[in-house]
């Protein structure tokens, strides 16, 4: 198979995918958000989905159609927007359920939850500081260093909304980027075990952390309290059973499953499209991956290996996540699943990572960079 043959085939695979969860993300919204509607004329909250959706394939080809160059150069400036937003959500945020995580901007049609965005960017960020360093340079305390100087500002701002798992997230993101970097695993323990230590530390003075976690670990004995949301989960899927008990007819999103149109979509999922619909929606992400692994690693040069590689975890990691906190695998944590959860903010930046995936797999060559994307690209292939 050529180049160009495979590229295609990568495309299509990631189009593909992303349509046919967005396609599901549109009948859950409205399935999910009109039991909340009854008594008005139209679904507000489902065509508002619609809209988001429309917006958010403007912003797809805008960002499939962008040269990695310009994403390269201004990614910087992007980040110190994003810590600017951030800045402002702690200053001038709403507050809802004990945290600040939204911002209200005069002439913008939607809250801004700055969390999204400063995911995406703070990945960009640390792929275009990468993507110009060395093999040799890669192994050097320094650039871990510069990483961190990246990483550190949106995570703590994060932990001050506070909003654990999106800070989680971003961490993961990024680990994953410079893996795909060819960071040395040996260089990359450190902040794997700084980050379990901190996390385990925030747990342990954090109230509603380890609130969380007593949920988790025996949701039974606190089922109305902090269990109530994964009990209830379960007795989504155990409704659903192999095909579901039909779209729109679940029980589970009529206030008994709280936020089932954000958080717990997959659970009404399962409840409305049994085992079918789950291995459904995680066969889309899967197939989505795989492809978007296989765009990084035939990247011509790094930054469109890094790229590609940030905006795949952006999308698969956020997702096997929610899906771990809904099967109880994990403790709950306030994450969107990309795609199918109401939200414009989920949607617009997995867009514009969708968007530069597709860009990355269709860059053009550059000889000078080849040699140097070549091995991480290999391990890429691995994976």
């Amino acid at each position: 198979m050529s180049d160009t043959s495979a590229t295609q085939s990568w495309d299509g695979a990631i189009v593909a995918s992303a349509l046919g969860l967005t396609a599901l993300g549109v009948l859950m919204n409205y399935s999910t958000t009109a039991a909340l509607e009854i008594g008005r004329t139209l679904p507000t909250l489902a065509l508002r989905h619609v809209s988001g959706v429309a917006f958010a394939l403007v912003c797809a080809v805008f960002a499939a159609r962008a040269p990695l160059a310009l994403w390269q150069r201004i990614s910087l400036w992007l980040w110190a927007g994003a810590i600017a937003l951030l800045v402002a959500t702690a200053l001038f945020g709403v507050e809802a359920n004990g945290a600040r995580r939204w911002l209200l901007i005069p002439g913008v049609p939607f809250a801004i939850q700055a969390a999204e965005p400063a995911r995406l960017i703070t990945a960009l960020a640390v792929s275009a500081l990468l993507a110009n360093a060395t093999p040799k340079s890669l192994a050097s305390w320094a650039l871990l260093q510069r990483v961190g100087l990246l990483v550190a500002p949106p995570v703590l701002l994060l932990l001050l909304q506070p909003d654990f798992g999106g800070a989680v997230m971003l961490c993961a993101v990024v680990g994953f980027v410079l893996f795909a970097a060819g960071l040395p695993l040996r260089v990359l323990a450190l902040p794997v075990v700084a980050g379990a230590l901190g996390a385990a530390l925030y747990i342990a003075v954090r109230p509603y952390a380890a609130a969380r976690v007593r949920g988790f670990v025996d949701p039974w004995q606190v089922a109305h309290a902090e269990g109530f949301q994964l009990v209830q989960s379960f007795v989504a899927f155990g409704r659903g059973g192999t095909f579901g008990v039909g779209l729109g007819n679940g029980l589970q999103k009529l206030s008994y499953l709280p936020e089932a149109h954000t958080d717990f979509v997959l659970s009404v999922v399962a409840e409305e499209l049994g085992l079918f619909g789950v291995l459904l929606v995680l066969g889309l992400f899967a197939a989505l991956c795989w492809a978007g692994l296989r765009i990084a690693s035939r990247a011509r040069h790094p930054f469109a290996l890094l790229a590609a590689s940030a905006c795949t975890a952006l999308i698969v990691v956020p997702a096997i996540c929610n899906a771990a906190v809904v099967m109880g695998l994990v403790p709950t944590k306030g994450l969107t699943l990309p795609f199918l959860s109401h939200g414009s903010n989920s949607l617009l930046c997995t867009a514009f990572a969708i968007g530069i995936l597709l860009r990355a797999g269709r860059e053009p060559a550059g000889a000078p960079h080849y040699a140097r994307a070549a091995a991480p690209a290999r391990r890429l292939a691995r994976a």
